[in-house]
């Protein structure tokens, strides 16, 4: 272990995450050969192969794996002392990347991030907005907001809040369509939603609650985009309550006969349990996330 050295870990945790030379040279602003160069470097001197490329990018070995655990928990001790020197008690600074859905990552987020960033000036934070599940293990974020709680893995669980989605179209689509007063008159109707093959929750499979008779004609994987669709009076979606007050447009219909309930929870790696800064920003943004969800969804 002798030959180890905190900048070649540094470029290791980069290539692991984010899986390749290039990518890793852009987050490091290094050029992707001396990326290259230091993670040969690296191999040679644990005398075992970290990577293996293939078309898809770098993947790690069994090796690299192990490696990965140990390189994470060193970069999370450096990062608390270094918090611990700098800081000033109960603030915060430092880079925390959270990982999240479209609809809390375009909605909520950007409100509740700006407002902690603006109470602690020194830290960073990252919002990673993408339609999947985050893999907390391979650290491709701090943490993670999802509507379903994981099953396996060394995660820690903790729920955020409920919220509630409604069917939503605009005034304009509503006066020049059939009137929609019942479940069933959603079937002369086009709807709007997910694309099946690309759900990737279960939770986010709304239509079976919407009815029967509603087929879904225009569908994307991203729920900023169905809304927008909806926004410009191109059919009827299923809409989050704290998203619909951003679009004076839509309004809510049949909210007496379709309506749903959800939660989001916040996903953290059980190592970061010790982790003062990374405990202080989850209590921080869950507070703010209950608060937010409820502010909006009574305007909607």
């Amino acid at each position: 272990m002798q030959h180890l050295n905190w900048d070649d870990l540094k470029v290791f945790l980069a290539v692991a995450r984010l899986e390749s030379l290039s990518n890793a040279g852009k987050a490091l602003r290094m050029d992707p050969a001396t990326v290259g160069r230091r993670i040969a470097r690296l191999e040679r001197g644990l005398s075992v192969r970290l990577f293996i490329k293939s078309p898809q990018g770098y993947a790690l070995t069994e090796a690299g794996g192990r490696l990965l655990a140990h390189a994470s928990g060193a970069e999370r001790a450096v990062i608390g002392v270094l918090e611990e020197t700098r800081a000033p008690e109960n603030v915060l600074s430092g880079p925390v990347r959270i990982g999240a859905p479209d609809g809390v990552a375009n909605y909520l987020l950007p409100q509740i991030c700006a407002g902690i960033c603006d109470a602690n000036p020194g830290l960073e934070v990252q919002i990673v907005a993408l339609p999947r599940v985050f893999n907390l293990s391979k650290r491709e974020a701090d943490m993670a907001i999802t509507v379903s709680p994981p099953q396996t893995g060394r995660l820690t669980v903790k729920k955020i809040a409920d919220y509630h989605l409604h069917l939503a179209a605009s005034r304009a689509y509503l006066d020049s369509h059939a009137p929609i007063v019942t479940r069933a008159d959603l079937s002369a109707h086009r709807m709007i939603g997910y694309i099946p093959d690309m759900i990737f929750d279960s939770e986010l499979d709304y239509m079976d609650e919407a009815g029967e008779g509603a087929q879904v004609r225009l569908m994307s994987n991203s729920v900023s985009v169905q809304i927008n669709w909806a926004r410009i009076g191109a059919g009827v979606c299923i809409a989050h309550d704290f998203a619909i007050p951003a679009y004076p447009e839509l309004c809510r219909i049949l909210t007496h006969e379709v309506s749903l309930r959800r939660a989001f929870y916040l996903i953290r790696h059980a190592d970061d349990r010790q982790v003062a800064r990374l405990n202080r920003f989850a209590d921080l943004l869950s507070a703010a996330l209950r608060s937010e969800i409820r502010r909006l969804e009574a305007l909607a």
